[in-house]
This record gives C-alpha cells, sequence and structure tokens, in this order.
C-alpha cells in the first residue's frame, strides 16, 4: 500500500528536492507536480490524491486559501520559507509545517504523522530500509541488518554486525523509521531488532557480542514483545 501524494509548488529547486525525498520513502508515490493552484484542480478531479506538498506563498492564489476551498481535501504537509504562516497552517488541521530550507530528516517525520492518520496504512507498511545522515553522507541501510541503536550523549549510534554509524538524528525520530513488528525499546538508551536477540538472562539481552540491558519501566513491555508472535 502506497501513499499518493501531490507537490504544488511555484519554485522549481523546491520541487527537486520534494521529489528526491519521496523517491527515497517506501511508502510515498509521487502522483504529480503543479505549479500552482489552478494546475493542481484539475490533477484532483481527475486523480485520487491523500496527501499534498503545498506551498504557501503562491501566485494568483495562496496554497492556504486553495486548500480551505477544497470541498474534501486530502491531507496536507505546507511548505514554505515564512514561518508567519505556521499557525495558519495548523489552524486547517495541516499534518505538519515545513520551514524551507528542511533536511530530510525533518520531512521524514513530517510523512510519517501520516501514517497515523490514513486508514490502513498503519502497521502495514514496514519499511526496508534505513536513511541515515553522517558527517554529511545519507547512507541507505536494509532494516533487516540493524542490530540495535543507542542514544549516545547528543548522537544516536546504530549498530550493524561490525561496525556502527553515529548521526545526530534524535533517538526517537530513528525508532519511528524501524519496522514497528521487529523493534522494540529496552531502555532510556536501546532500542533492538527482536530477530537479533541470541538469549535473556535476568535484565540482559545477548545479541552476538553485544549484552543490551533491559530498564525495569521497559521490561514487561519487551517481555510482552517478544512473546507475541508476529
Amino acid at each position: 500500500m502506497t501513499i499518493r501524494c501531490l507537490i504544488i509548488d511555484d519554485e522549481p529547486s523546491s520541487q527537486i528536492i520534494l521529489k528526491n525525498f519521496i523517491k527515497d520513502v517506501d511508502f510515498l508515490e509521487l502522483s504529480g507536480t503543479c505549479n500552482n493552484a489552478i494546475e493542481a484542480l484539475e490533477t484532483l478531479q481527475n486523480t485520487n490524491i491523500d496527501l499534498l506538498f503545498l506551498d504557501i506563498k503562491m501566485p494568483k492564489i495562496s496554497g492556504l486559501s486553495f486548500y480551505k476551498s477544497l470541498p474534501n481535501p486530502p491531507k496536507v504537509i505546507f511548505t514554505t520559507a515564512y514561518p508567519k504562516y505556521a499557525i495558519d497552517g495548523f489552524e486547517v488541521n495541516a499534518v505538519d509545517f515545513l520551514l524551507k530550507p528542511f533536511a530530510f530528516e525533518r520531512f521524514l517525520t513530517a510523512v510519517n504523522k501520516v501514517l497515523e492518520l490514513i486508514p490502513n496504512t498503519k502497521n502495514l507498511i514496514e519499511p526496508e530500509y534505513l536513511l541515515i545522515k553522517s558527517n554529511k553522507v545519507l547512507h541507505k541501510i536494509r532494516t533487516e541488518n540493524v542490530i540495535f541503536i543507542e542514544a549516545f550523549g547528543d548522537y544516536v549510534k546504530v549498530h550493524l554486525k561490525d561496525t556502527f554509524i553515529l548521526t545526530n538524528s534524535t533517538f526517537t525520530s530513528i525508532l519511528k523509521t524501524l519496522p514497528e513488528k521487529k523493534f522494540v525499546r529496552t531502555h532510556k538508551s536501546f532500542a533492538i531488532n527482536s530477530e537479533k536477540v541470541n538469549s535473556i538472562k535476568g535484565n540482559q539481552i545477548n545479541m552476538n557480542s553485544y549484552k543490551i540491558p533491559i530498564g525495569q519501566k521497559y521490561k514487561s513491555n519487551f517481555l510482552k514483545f517478544i512473546n507475541t508472535p508476529t
């Protein structure tokens, strides 16, 4: 299942950024790109769209006015270089508000919110890849190769079989992009791939050469998680 989305933005550079970001998210499908609201109206009349990436300040009619005029509007994430429009955007129940220029991590946080709101998408889509930015390099990693993630000061370590990647993304944002049916939090600083567990002894999980703590706050949920058939 995919979320069909439409870009409405009069800036070519913004269109390119959004196209590239959408391409890197498995559950998003780009159905079209429009330079203004008039073009978008024709597309919406002929295509089923689930999500709009909508610029606010555009010629002829603003994105906000256009969205208010739609009788049955799709979900919307507003994109703009003007923070003063943020309050107006949330008054029409926007999913999120992206202030240009925005990074991929911020974009991913916004689109993940859509999964909670569109029927029949939550828990059905298991991402195959994790995109992590480290030292200005964007790494594409298969989620099945992630053993666990670890909060490390202001950074997060994404542990793989023989190495780890250090990123300044937040622990919570990375955890949200991992498959819910496989990954579970065991401690305030750790979340693990349940398929990689070798054994559990007391408050410690053995995973290959790693020993992961189980926090008292997370123990009950963790034990329930690993004993629930997938």
